[in-house]
C-alpha cells in the first residue's frame, strides 16, 4: 500500500481469489487503510447511474480515495462501450495513487474481450500492471472439491 501497488489474482471460479483479496482489504482496514470491497458488475452498475445522474466525477473521486480498492469478478461478465470507457475512467484516477487488487477468471491476454477495444484493454493493463503483482492461482474449486467426477468412482 505504501508503494501504491496493484495486485491481480487470476485464476479459475473457485480458487480462493475473494478469500485472498478479502484477506488483503481486512489487514489493510485494521491498519488504518480506507478499503473497499465492490463486484465489478456492482461498480460499473454504480458508474452508469452515477453518469445519468450526472455525477460521474464525484462518484469517480470517491472509489478513488479508497487506499485499497477490491474489485471482484473482472471479466466474468462482457463490458459494453460505455462500461469499459467508465471503467478506464477509475482506474486512470487511481494510477499510482492507489492500489487496487482485482480478481478474474481472464488471463490479461483476454482482456481485449472483455472490454471490446483493444487500444483501451492495453491502456487499462498498461495502468495495473506497472506498479503490481499478478499472482495466478491454478487448481481445483474449493466449491467443487468433494465432488466426485469419475462415475466409477462412485
Amino acid at each position: 500500500m505504501e508503494n501504491k501497488e496493484n495486485i491481480l489474482f487470476i485464476g479459475n471460479p473457485g480458487v480462493g481469489k475473494t478469500h485472498l483479496s478479502v484477506s488483503i482489504g481486512i489487514e489493510a482496514a485494521m491498519n488504518r487503510q480506507i478499503t473497499y470491497f465492490i463486484s465489478c458488475n456492482d461498480l460499473i452498475m454504480n458508474l452508469k447511474r452515477a453518469l445519468l445522474e450526472n455525477r460521474l466525477d464525484a462518484r469517480l473521486k470517491q472509489y478513488a480515495k479508497y487506499k485499497v480498492l477490491i474489485l471482484d469478478e473482472l471479466g466474468y461478465l462482457p463490458m459494453d462501450d460505455t462500461a469499459s470507457k467508465l471503467f478506464f475512467q477509475l482506474i486512470a484516477k487511481r494510477y499510482e495513487r492507489n492500489s487496487t487488487i482485482i480478481t478474474t477468471n481472464k488471463p490479461v491476454s483476454e482482456w481485449a474481450e472483455t472490454f471490446g477495444d483493444p487500444v483501451l484493454a492495453n491502456a487499462i493493463v498498461d495502468r495495473l500492471l506497472h506498479h503490481s503483482h499478478v499472482i495466478k492461482i491454478t487448481g481445483r474449486s474449493y466449491r467443487t472439491k468433494n465432488v466426485i467426477n469419475d462415475p466409477e468412482e462412485e
